[in-house]
């Protein structure tokens, strides 16, 4: 069959051009920078740097090893991981049988070559660990921390006094709103300045998130929360494509989706909230820089995945036919989207065949337990929900009347040797479940042919007729299948 070239295929080209020319203009560094460091205080220390933000989040980025006292070490960090923030970590001996003590330094770096003088048992103490004179960005995060600090204070005392106060109406009460308005125009006034005056640095970008939105004080709680919404993304600039680099850019928006699931009173109104709030914001971003909007859609898309959220993922949809929208999960979102309308209920589940612990080869469709249904879990010991929905599941399913009713057969994910470690040792605690691996994780065939992107996901098959009862997101909605 001949393959068409369609229009949605051309802007798609167009997009993905446009993602490599942006991200190359906005983003990448001119070459990697070095972190020259001077070990002191100590016997002996392993040396490594992990980023804080991006696809290298918590992961060691580079290391070196065996550092001694009065050593010193270059640590090369790649262009690509350029600019952000990072943790430098120093896993030291004191003396020769000591075993190795950690210690970590956050660290800011753009495009300047550092050289550091560190003693890692008072690593975050400026007379013990400094930077060298005329650093920028360490420097100027410092000085802004310390001014913002006493910038917030007053302003901090006047909005404790507005929550708490008991008599909204009197004058002494609508005089303490006026003084926070006014200081809060003059904070967020001072911070543009500051944004502005180090413009040129990574570490504005960081600045944003300081901004303080408008709050009704008049109103009641939950008019200030709506408020408190509205108003949410007036302190951002969605045309500086550098705070998708920032850890910052992550936790504001983990802060914005919590304001919303705290007014949910039922799970289906908490999936209704955050997918209006998914749409809200990525129209948003939508105004801005590609990157800021293609991020934007990469955090939801995240996020309805690990939780199953539906209703979410179809919020995403139309935003793939946008060259504009720089997503590096496009094609992600596609695929599960195919998968949301494929696997439902009353479908036959595709057939699995993967070895056991013990070796036995296991056949799903030759799988044929005394019991109504089978769950399926595809899982990762590495992953701290999956592990949470396992420990929640697990104790559940040891009562007689649902042990006989739903065996478990748990599809494991893990891929790397330091995942598999995990996994073995914590299958040892899941006595009577079916334990399969899938040594590709995400790009073996059991995912391709259940559509799994990211963990954990349940699925409650028919034993007889392996058609799919339910796809539960957690344990309250799994008791319920059983009834």
């Amino acid at each position: 069959m001949k393959r068409h070239f369609t229009y949605k295929g051309f802007k798609i080209i167009i997009a993905v051009f446009l993602w490599f020319v942006l991200a190359l203009q906005v983003l990448a560094q001119n070459r990697d920078v070095s972190i020259t460091i001077h070990l002191r205080g100590v016997l002996e220390s392993k040396i490594s740097l992990m980023g804080l933000s991006g696809t290298k989040a918590f992961k060691t980025i580079v290391e070196v090893q065996g550092i001694k006292n009065g050593e010193t070490a270059i640590l090369k960090v790649p262009k690509e991981n350029l600019p952000g923030e990072f943790v430098l970590r120093f896993d030291y001996k004191e003396k020769k049988e000591s075993t190795p003590y950690p210690s970590e330094k956050n660290i800011i770096i753009n495009d300047q070559d550092l050289e550091l003088w560190a003693s890692p048992m008072q690593v975050n103490n400026p007379d013990s660990t400094w930077l060298q004179k005329g650093e920028k960005e360490n420097a100027a995060f410092v000085m802004f921390m310390k001014e913002n600090g006493r910038q917030k204070e007053k302003l901090g005392l006047l909005q404790q006094f507005l929550a708490n106060y008991d008599d909204t109406k009197s004058k002494f009460y609508l005089q303490g709103i006026e003084e926070y308005e006014i200081r809060r125009l003059a904070y967020n006034q001072w911070l543009n300045a500051r944004v502005k005056d180090d413009r040129k640095l990574f570490v504005s970008s960081l600045y944003r998130f300081q901004f303080v939105p408008e709050v009704p004080w008049v109103g009641t709680e939950k008019e200030r929360a709506f408020s408190v919404i509205s108003h949410y993304f007036d302190g951002i600039d969605f045309n500086d494509a550098v705070i998708t680099k920032t850890s910052q850019m992550n936790e504001w928006m983990n802060s914005y989706v919590n304001l919303h699931m705290q007014m949910a009173t039922t799970t289906a109104l908490r999936d209704s909230l955050v997918a209006s709030a998914a749409r809200t914001a990525v129209e948003k971003a939508k105004l801005g820089n590609p990157i800021v909007y293609g991020w934007m859609v990469d955090y939801f898309f995240r996020g309805f995945e690990s939780n199953n959220l539906p209703t979410g993922m179809k919020v995403l949809q139309p935003y793939l036919d946008d060259p504009n929208c720089l997503t590096s999960k496009r094609m992600e979102i596609e695929r599960r989207i195919k998968g949301m309308e494929k696997l439902v209920k009353g479908i036959k589940a595709p057939n699995i065949e993967l070895k056991e612990t013990n070796g036995t080869l296991f056949k799903l469709y030759d799988f044929n337990p005394a019991s109504p249904y089978i769950l399926l879990i595809f899982w990762s010991a590495d992953c701290s929900h999956c592990v949470e929905t396992v420990n929640a599941i697990f104790p559940w399913l040891q009562q007689v009347e649902n042990k006989q009713k739903l065996p478990v057969v748990a599809i494991s994910l893990d891929e790397t040797e330091t995942e598999i470690k995990v996994w073995e040792q914590k299958i040892l605690q899941l006595v009577g479940w079916k334990h399969l691996r899938a040594a590709d994780g995400v790009r073996s065939k059991v995912a391709n042919d259940y559509f799994i992107l990211a963990t954990p996901v349940m699925i409650v098959l028919d034993t007889k007729t392996k058609e799919i009862v339910a796809m539960p997101g957690n344990l309250n909605e799994l008791m319920t299948v059983k009834k």
